[in-house]
């Protein structure tokens, strides 16, 4: 039986020059992307008639490209026209999820293995997702790791780097939890599967140091800014899951769900902290006063 591939809620992809409504079928199976992985994407969100550090998540995919040895075929600001372009597609009542992505077509006429960077992609899908800001989550040391830069693409957001976060979920969900926390190659902490985390003790906010074994988040940094403005004690420091068993307060950020606290560590239960509740209501207030523009 053939499996349905129509998107599941309202999408429109923009590739080469039109845009398509749903899903179209653009990867064969002699792309490069299909069978050795190369493909980057970003994701900005639309809501309330904004989109936060749109800027932002379009450079970085571009970024993410060249990372990945492709060539970016589109400048980030046509990619920021184009997905404000796309959002009036869809009639305003639920948040979009904007995503340019950019994957290789062929290998090297050397190496199959590797992309070559003139056979670069792109296309812009947007589509219908929901908002769970605030919606809390459990979260389980997870037995698998972020790996280094050493062995990973972990300088550019590739699919490739998704099978593990899955794996993650999985195997966490398999145990009665929401989500994971990830540890790095050295055993502190990464992030979760999905997203950064933020923990408090005694009053000061922390996160693990960026150290090239996770993504340091767009909307992470975002927070960062917010809080340190607003005059708390923001650190970015190495962290252990010694450490997160004895916070005050843990909560996660990113792009999809912005912010959100746990509400369970291990077998540990926790409230929604003021930490948590200030930093989104900081994010909204900035992402509001300035139409989500860094200014």
């Amino acid at each position: 039986m053939a499996v349905d591939t129509s998107p599941r809620s309202t999408t429109w992809t923009y590739v080469d020059g039109e845009w398509v409504e749903g899903n179209p079928k653009l990867i064969g199976p002699t792309s490069h992307a299909m069978w050795l992985g190369t493909t980057v994407f970003d994701g900005a969100r639309w809501f309330d008639g904004i989109s936060p550090d749109l800027n932002m998540h379009c450079q970085r995919v571009n970024r993410s490209a060249i990372n990945m040895g492709m060539k970016p075929v589109m400048a980030a600001e046509e990619i920021e026209r184009l997905a404000l372009e796309g959002v009036k597609k869809f009639d305003g009542k639920t948040a979009i999820y904007i995503k340019p992505m950019y994957w290789a077509e062929h290998g090297l006429p050397t190496s199959v293995v590797a992309a070559d960077p003139e056979s670069t992609r792109f296309a812009l899908c947007l589509f219908e997702a929901p908002m769970h800001t605030a919606k809390a989550s459990s979260l389980t040391v997870s037995p698998f790791r972020r790996p280094s830069a050493e062995v990973a693409m972990t300088a550019a957001k590739t699919g490739s780097l998704y099978p593990n976060s899955g794996r993650m979920i999985v195997e966490a969900q398999s145990r009665g939890f929401d989500n994971a926390l990830a540890l790095d190659m050295n055993g502190n902490v990464a992030e979760t599967a999905s997203s950064n985390i933020f923990m408090v003790k005694d009053g000061v906010v922390m996160t693990p140091i960026a150290n090239g074994t996770f993504l340091a988040g767009i909307t992470r940094s975002r927070v960062l800014t917010l809080l340190r403005g607003a005059g708390f004690d923001v650190r970015e420091v190495t962290l252990t899951a010694a450490d997160f068993a004895s916070a005050d307060e843990i909560f996660t950020s990113g792009n999809y769900s912005k912010i959100a606290p746990v509400n369970r560590f291990e077998d540990r239960s926790l409230q929604e902290g003021p930490v948590a509740r200030k930093a989104l209501e900081l994010y909204m207030d900035w992402a509001r006063s300035t139409k989500g523009e860094d200014v």
